[in-house]
């Protein structure tokens, strides 16, 4: 689950996000709503512990992550949160398949090649596994990062902006795919976004900046 307490967060002495409270629990599918600078994906980079807010607490799967540092986040974000970030970032140099590997490696974890094919039948590409990422097309890169978002078996999922520079079926399809690896492993969902045309399917929204405007 999620808990965020009074969190506030500045940059260069301006305010540019301020959560008194949002609660996500275990298996929730959640959408940040806002328009571009809202501070959407400054709140996922604090979820994910890539930042650290200016004030308040941050809980997520039963850690407080603004009391962790250092190695100790890295390998608790590795082993619990699973990020599919705005930019895919998947290594150009590895295979699809050790692409996902090495989210286990970084988490500590043993790397699991049988698991990681497994994953990526789940997202309906295991015959890429041995292609590497400039050999796909777009939706399978993005099959390919949210396969190794899920790698480690996650309690929370992040995405950011995952189906704003797609169409309308490829942002349908990309959603439904983020459900469906969600539910497989009961993980909290969190989707940053300004796309509209995804409010209609996840009930739970928190609205940064103008609700009117959203």
């Amino acid at each position: 689950m999620i808990e965020l307490r009074d969190v506030r967060h500045a940059y260069a002495g301006k305010t540019v996000l301020e959560v008194p409270r949002f609660t996500a629990l275990q298996g929730e599918h959640h959408l940040i709503l806002g328009l571009s600078g809202s501070g959407k994906t400054t709140l996922l980079h604090i979820l994910a512990g890539l930042l650290r807010p200016t004030a308040g607490s941050v809980t997520v799967a039963g850690q407080d992550l603004t009391r962790l540092a250092g190695h100790a986040l890295d390998r608790f974000r590795g082993k619990h949160i699973g990020i599919v970030f705005q930019e895919m970032h998947l290594l150009p140099t590895l295979t699809v398949e050790d692409n996902l590997l090495m989210a286990q490696y970084l988490a500590g974890e043993a790397q699991d090649r049988t698991h990681a094919r497994e994953v990526l039948t789940s997202l309906d590409i295991p015959e890429k596994a041995d292609a590497y990422p400039e050999q796909l097309s777009v939706g399978q890169r993005q099959r390919v990062a949210i396969a190794r978002a899920v790698m480690n078996r996650p309690q929370v999922l992040l995405a950011d902006e995952p189906t704003s520079a797609l169409d309308d079926v490829r942002s349908q399809q990309v959603l439904r795919l983020l459900i469906e690896q969600a539910r497989q492993y009961d993980a909290t969902l969190v989707i940053a976004t300004h796309d509209q045309r995804i409010k209609a399917h996840i009930d739970n929204q928190l609205v940064l900046g103008d609700l009117a405007a959203v």
